[in-house]
């Protein structure tokens, strides 16, 4: 297939005419190819979306009106669901039934609690707070929002930006990820179809240095949202700090996983499995740091390694597969060097840490991989490695559970394993984490908030909370006196009446 960008309304080609090619992670086979944008191919598109917000309809209809084009647009998510995650699969490398039974059936349900939720903006009452005039307070979109996803999650993702971004009357360019576009141009076709109007979604493909770059400079934008790694979201800060624009960050995580010595240990280890493997470990908010109470160690490691035996790797088009390749070849070859980084640092690899080679010679498969013995202090513990890599590291007491799973730059997510409730909340407590989970890892819903503490970001994804940040509060002040010269006026200029 041969994509096109989305700008204005139009499905255009790059003005270079330059492509990128797009390959599926099994086996190397090409997908299709996209527009490489640059520069001037962004200026165009936010020039588009700048026209739609300063002149456009979307801005000035009213909530309910937005709210039907996201009940269309989820309608449509569901009418092409079978072949929006296909391709979702092929493409990011991820499992068809993670893809169609999780991440297309959760985008419709954003779509669908946005339409309402961009009714419900709230501001604070109106009041006489001098007692010479009324202050009302408004709610407004920001403007014009640059929103750039990942692609761990393309289609999810983008879906995630647009809904708190598009539903309070912004306009947005989204940029995809350039290993994985496909699903991201297909979403801007649903949201056409449903009838949002020209320019208030553009949809631009191309290297992030170039077109990211622009997007976070460039002074008609007014707002930059990206989840993305925390180095990224640096130079987004650095690039955005000219214009002084705002900005709204979902970045890294390298999730603590804390298993007290009273946990189910059941229950733990098919939490370890499922939230230390999700999309093949790329996720933010995967469980890479097993932190486990000395005495239950042992007994934990025994099942969980009987458990991760039973994953089977293979085609992720088939549903009897549980882990797919990761992204592309280029990502591999990162996730198989932390690997090579744990065994010279000391670590004992207990299992995994191949290419799986053997059986797909064509595949990015990185094997399940476990490492024991493994100190807090080491790369493996303390950097994002985004793979499918768990570490174990034993702690004894509570004290010290809590400082190994804050000792790190990160603060997305984690969770607490343990049956005593005193524990629990004060595990939670303590931690810096912007997602807590008890006795589970993973469930978020289109209610709760996402996002984190420390390098992890700032802003909200999902939820209520989200749409202030991309909202402006005005204060608006109406005279009630009717007086030319008001009381306080002599504190200016001359004498009090």
């Amino acid at each position: 297939m041969a994509a096109r960008m989305l700008i204005a309304g139009e499905w255009v080609d790059a003005g270079s005419g330059a492509t990128t090619l797009v390959t599926n992670p099994f086996d190397g086979s090409l997908l299709g190819t996209v527009p490489k944008g640059n520069r001037e191919d962004a200026r165009r598109a936010i020039d588009a979306a700048r026209e739609a917000f300063d002149r456009g309809p979307w801005p000035k209809l009213p909530p309910r009106a937005r709210g039907e084009v996201y009940l269309k647009a989820a309608a449509l998510l569901q009418e092409r669901l079978g072949a929006l995650a296909e391709l979702e699969s092929r493409n990011q490398g991820k499992t068809i039934k993670q893809a169609a039974d999780a991440d297309l059936p959760f985008s419709i349900d954003n779509l669908i609690f946005y339409a309402g939720a961009g009714r419900t903006l709230e501001a604070k009452s109106p009041g006489e707070f001098t007692g010479d005039g009324t202050t009302f307070f408004r709610r407004e979109p920001v403007g014009v929002v640059a929103s750039i996803t990942p692609w761990n999650y393309p289609l999810m993702m983008a879906v995630w930006k647009l809904g708190p971004a598009l539903v309070t009357g912004n306009t947005v360019i989204l940029k995809p990820a350039s290993w994985t576009p496909l699903t991201s141009l297909e979403l801007g076709r649903v949201f056409t179809d449903a009838g949002l109007p020209k320019g208030a979604l553009n949809v631009i493909t191309g290297p992030g240095g170039e077109v990211g770059d622009e997007l976070s400079r460039n002074p008609k934008v007014d707002l930059v949202s990206l989840t993305g790694d925390t180095a990224t979201g640096r130079k987004i800060m650095e690039a955005a700090s000219g214009t002084v624009k705002r900005v709204q960050l979902e970045l890294g995580g390298k999730a603590p996983f804390i298993v007290f010595e009273d946990a189910d240990l059941a229950a733990a280890v098919e939490g370890a499995v499922v939230g230390g493997f999700v999309n093949g470990g790329q996720d933010c908010t995967a469980a890479t740091r097993l932190i486990l109470h000395k005495n239950v160690r042992a007994r934990f490691l025994k099942h969980l390694l009987e458990r991760v035996a039973t994953i089977r790797i293979g085609d992720p088009i088939s549903r009897s597969t549980d882990l797919g390749p990761l992204v592309n070849p280029a990502h591999q070859e990162r996730v198989l060097g932390f690997v090579e980084k744990g065994k010279e640092e000391g670590a004992k690899l207990l299992t995994g840490g191949t290419d799986a080679h053997q059986a797909f010679p064509k595949g990015a498969f990185v094997t399940p991989t476990i490492f024991d013995q493994v100190a807090p202090d080491m790369a493996i513990a303390q950097k994002e490695i985004f793979g499918p890599v768990l570490d174990v590291i034993e702690f004894s007491t509570f004290d010290e559970a809590i400082e190994i799973a804050n000792g790190v730059e990160y603060g997305l997510a984690g969770s607490l394993w343990t049956n005593d409730v005193r524990t629990a909340i004060r595990a939670a407590n303590a931690i810096r984490f912007g997602d807590v989970w008890v006795n589970d890892h993973l469930p978020l819903g289109s209610e709760t908030p996402h996002g984190g503490f420390k390098q992890s970001g700032f802003g909200k994804d999902l939820g209520a909370d989200s749409l202030t940040d991309f909202t402006v509060l005005k204060t608006i002040y109406v005279d009630l006196t009717g007086q030319a010269r008001k009381g306080w006026h002599y504190t200016v200029y001359g004498d009090p009446a």
